[in-house]
């Protein structure tokens, strides 16, 4: 059944309690490849809790999952497949540093929804304070294969130019092989990234792992390179996925240091350098 695109528009926000403790946290920092070495002092602040700096994308994960992108599916006027669902792209604004451990309301609401031809494109936000006031505010980009040709709206289309020159640091990180099976804790238990057969079925020759692993694990290389290891610093972060990556395989992290801006480029090694997460921006203090 085809996108009813004026239901899809007209969905009232949705609001919810989500809470987390500081094993939530910690879990998410296993999950995203912290701890490695496990005694050294700069991983002991996500990894042991006398010491604990939250990294802001715990924020795509707070409450037991991702805000996007299967909330999404439940949208009224939406019914899709999940095996031909992708998340396009995140991005994430804070308000203020990620607690430690929480409980705030969560709000979510259909920003946009654009017709992208082949596909559908929803745009999710999703506000999140606390008693204090506002917290974080996020968007998932979700792409809803095979559910475009409405007539709608294509959406915004500009990109950012790529960074220009030589990167100011470049480094390296592994996937773990187990990457996957231990992220999805964490909350996202799509099958995409643990089942072969579900992977197959979406086209995939084994599974993959979460963009939003790779997202939170790129956000810890810019901010333990270029900020110090200081988690509060950063202001926001965006990202498109442009492709996937295989537990197992190496991230190459490309950086470019500008004013209160980091440009980045994700690449996996192991496949020529393949894209995989573009378009990428981190604003810090």
């Amino acid at each position: 059944m085809p996108i009813d695109a004026a239901k899809v528009l007209a969905a009232e926000p949705r609001s919810g309690e989500i809470s987390w403790t500081a094993k939530d946290v910690l879990l998410y920092h296993l999950g995203i490849g912290a701890g490695v070495p496990a005694t050294d002092p700069g991983e002991l602040r996500y990894t042991l809790e006398s010491r604990l700096h939250v990294l802001p994308s715990f924020a795509t994960v707070a409450g037991g999952g991702p805000p996007g992108v299967i909330s999404g599916l439940s949208t009224p006027g939406i019914e899709a497949d999940l095996a031909r669902v992708l998340h396009g792209g995140q991005s994430l604004t804070v308000h203020r540093p990620v607690p430690v451990r929480g409980t705030a309301t969560a709000t979510s609401r259909v920003a946009g929804l654009y017709d992208k031809g082949d596909a559908a494109l929803l745009v999710l936000r999703t506000d999140v304070a606390d008693a204090d006031g506002p917290l974080w505010t996020g968007d998932a980009r979700i792409f809803l294969r095979g559910e475009g040709g409405w007539g709608g709206d294509r959406g915004p289309s500009a990109r950012p130019d790529p960074p220009e020159g030589e990167p100011d640091r470049t480094v390296d990180r592994p996937v773990r092989e187990d990457q996957a099976l231990l992220y999805r804790l964490s909350g996202d238990l799509n099958p995409l990234h643990a089942d072969p057969g579900f992977a197959g079925a979406a086209g995939f020759e084994r599974p993959i792992l979460h963009g939003l692993c790779t997202y939170g694990m790129t956000l810890k290389a810019v901010v333990d390179t270029l900020l110090g290891g200081e988690t509060s610093r950063v202001r926001s972060y965006a990202t498109r996925f442009a492709g996937v990556v295989f537990p197992g395989e190496t991230l190459r992290i490309r950086m470019w240091r500008g004013e209160g801006t980091v440009r980045v480029a994700v690449s996996a090694l192991d496949r020529d350098e393949a894209p995989v997460l573009a378009d990428t921006v981190v604003d810090h203090s």
